[in-house]
């Protein structure tokens, strides 16, 4: 076992030779390791080829300043920490650079003790994006060590994506089935962006009551309405200078589209019973588990609407395209319910690792979810075998069948399902929806649509 502690790693930037090595020295002995460079260009080739943890940057050299070099520092490496350092010293270029990004500000000559202590709490690629194996089969989405994982090709293309949108505002549209993780997609965005430290506001398009819902978006006055007996703060004014995720925005009414297309635009509202503007630093994340431009050119949702929400699309394919990242969840939930529940990790059978690739998974990652969690509740084996899967995983008798001797539809599997789960529950919509992992209005719809009753 290797139990070297990684070090930080040091970029210093100064166009004087005295300064830099001065710095260096009084970094040797410590958990750090350096590099110099002279200018700004030479400072951006290194860190196109290096990985750094923090860049101390002078603000006058001749070439390029240290104000422009931290601009296109912090536009192509967010996650790195930078600290200026200057020998000339004011108030308005202190509060500048902070405004772009700056974590510190050290006047010259500089003490070695505020040196070393602008280096105090980081830790090495604390500040970077952290992925979960050697082979990138994961991405973070918190400060808890929650990651959203995955190992096939598809995978591996999102989290390409995430990483690359991530630092950016743009706005971006995931779609996918229910149960395929849009809103850890939507996390992984705003976890690993320059908004990381700011709130993070998930609301679900489908539980607001339409009545409610301005109100609820916008915030209201006191007195703006029958039972305002007091202001009160929307989402989105909790969201300012973080992210806003709209989940299921396809719920939306055309009306409540209207309204949040002036927000989009403008990026600023005003309260229910309020004529004061409130401006919003924010960014914008939807997800939907139909096909919006479909939507859209059926005339339910907002064309223009639909082009300002999806400046860059991240599609969720479902479990069932993506078999090869079954065994990374099974691995990953038998552990994470394991330690839940306090028991040893059982190992799963090749037989019924077999059978839980080849299920369909009409809901997805979260339906993989449960079922580990129940068979870890339900069964006490030290080898889960096909025999302690579901029946109608394991296909071994039961009155839902995946198979049949004649195929049928997706949409008439979903129907089979939707019915057996509700037989199983004895009706209770709410404990369905948790098993399908879908939502209580979604399910709904569709016992609506398939007439099942």
């Amino acid at each position: 076992m290797n139990n070297v502690k990684e070090k930080l790693s040091v970029l210093i930037v100064d166009d004087e030779a005295v300064i830099r090595n001065g710095m260096g020295r009084a970094l040797q002995g410590t958990n750090a390791e350096t590099q110099t460079a002279a200018s700004g260009e030479e400072a951006l080739e290194l860190l196109d080829s290096h990985a750094f943890d923090v860049v101390f940057l002078d603000i006058r050299m001749p070439d390029m300043d240290g104000i422009t070099l931290l601009k296109k520092v912090r536009a192509k490496h967010p996650f790195t920490q930078i600290v200026m350092i200057t020998g000339y010293p004011t108030i308005d270029t202190a509060v500048q650079c902070v405004k772009l990004g700056a974590s510190d500000y050290l006047v010259k000559p500089i003490r070695i003790a505020d040196f070393k202590d602008a280096l105090k709490g980081l830790e090495p690629g604390g500040n970077r994006p952290e992925t979960h194996g050697k082979d990138e089969e994961g991405l973070k989405i918190d400060s808890e060590k929650n990651i959203i994982i995955g190992r096939s090709p598809a995978m591996k293309q999102i989290f390409r994506k995430i990483r690359k949108v991530a630092p950016t505002d743009s706005t971006v549209l995931i779609t996918g089935e229910s149960g395929t993780g849009k809103e850890l997609v939507a996390r992984a965005i705003h976890f690993n962006g320059t908004r990381r430290d700011k709130a993070f506001v998930a609301v679900d398009c489908s539980a607001l009551v339409e009545t409610l819902l301005e109100s609820e978006l916008f915030g209201h006055v006191k007195g703006s309405f029958t039972g305002a007996i007091q202001t009160k703060h929307g989402y989105f004014e909790l969201a300012n200078h973080g992210t806003f995720f709209f989940d299921e925005i396809s719920n939306l009414s055309l009306n409540t589209q209207a309204k949040l297309l002036r927000v989009v635009q403008e990026r600023e509202f005003m309260k229910v019973g309020d004529q004061k503007k409130i401006k919003l630093d924010i960014r914008i994340i939807s997800a939907s588990n139909t096909n919006l431009r479909e939507t859209a050119n059926e005339g339910k949702f907002r064309e223009d609407l639909f082009y300002r929400l999806s400046v860059v699309p991240i599609h969720l394919p479902p479990l069932r395209q993506r078999k090869e990242d079954i065994p990374l969840f099974v691995t990953h939930f038998l552990d994470k319910f394991s330690r839940k529940i306090k028991r040893a990790v059982p190992h799963v059978s090749e037989e019924a690792m077999d059978a839980l690739k080849e299920y369909v998974w009409p809901g997805n990652v979260r339906e993989l979810e449960h079922t580990i969690e129940r068979i870890l509740i339900l069964e006490d084996t030290d080898v889960i075998r096909p025999s302690d899967l579901p029946s109608s995983i394991s296909r071994k008798g039961g009155e839902f069948q995946t198979l049949s001797e004649v195929p049928v539809s997706l949409e008439e599997l979903e129907k089979r399902y939707i019915r057996f789960v509700l037989r199983r529950t004895k009706g209770k919509k709410t404990e369905a929806a948790r098993i399908l992992g879908i939502n209580r209005k979604t399910l709904g719809l569709k016992v609506k649509k398939y007439e099942i009753y």
